[in-house]
């Protein structure tokens, strides 16, 4: 075993953000192939059950009709895997994408509940799921992955964020101490009293 965490180590697992800038690819990917299929009529149809028996999505073929709603999904999922590709070097472009991709997730499994021949009976019903909801669990794991994403960049966001903020705190200060201290020297020189001097000074100065 310590053969194999060497030799990933060495292969470059360790790599920093490997995990997630590899997540990011993957859902550039996903987002790309996705949006693609809904251009075309097959895919239309084999969402029939799907978008019909969503509960956030029923409303869209009244709205746009069969094909107006995957046109519609597909525009979005184009959308969200472009931010999440221009997350790569710009974070708050990549939390919108990340927060549309949780919203995506969202509304997909939410029809689980609601799909019409989603378990089995031939094997008990629920739990053996039919492939209808095994389509839809995937995005289960898909939304876990948006959430990462969105975390990720969140905390690199804030700190390019803070970080300006934190230098005009010390420059700030760094002034402030200066003006203060150059104010006490021209009082000093200006009043040549010796209450400005050490009271060591001040006697040495009495006795003579």
């Amino acid at each position: 075993m310590t053969f194999i965490v060497r030799a990933l180590i060495k292969l470059g697992i360790l790599k920093n953000d490997l995990d997630y800038h590899l997540l990011r690819g993957a859902m550039v990917t996903i987002f790309l192939f996705f949006g693609y299929q809904k251009w075309f009529d097959y895919e239309a149809q084999a969402l029939l059950p799907y978008i019909g028996h969503g509960p956030l999505l029923f409303w869209m073929y009244a709205v746009f009709g069969v094909p107006g709603a995957t046109y519609f999904l597909g525009v979005a999922e184009w959308l969200f895997g472009v931010l999440l590709f221009a997350g790569f070097w710009n974070k708050r472009l990549g939390i919108l994408g990340a927060l549309g991709a949780c919203f995506a997730f969202v509304t997909t499994t939410t029809i689980i509940p609601f799909m019409p021949d989603g378990w089995a009976s031939s094997a008990g019903g629920f739990p053996a799921m039919t492939e209808r909801v095994a389509f839809l669990m995937k995005d289960v794991v898909l939304f876990a992955v948006s959430v990462y994403l969105l975390r990720q960049d969140v905390i690199r966001a804030s700190r390019f964020t803070s970080a300006p903020t934190d230098s005009r705190t010390a420059r700030l200060a760094t002034s402030s101490v200066g003006v203060v201290a150059g104010a006490s020297t021209a009082l000093m020189t200006e009043s040549g009293s010796n209450e400005w001097l050490p009271n060591n000074t001040c006697r040495r100065e009495k006795l003579k």
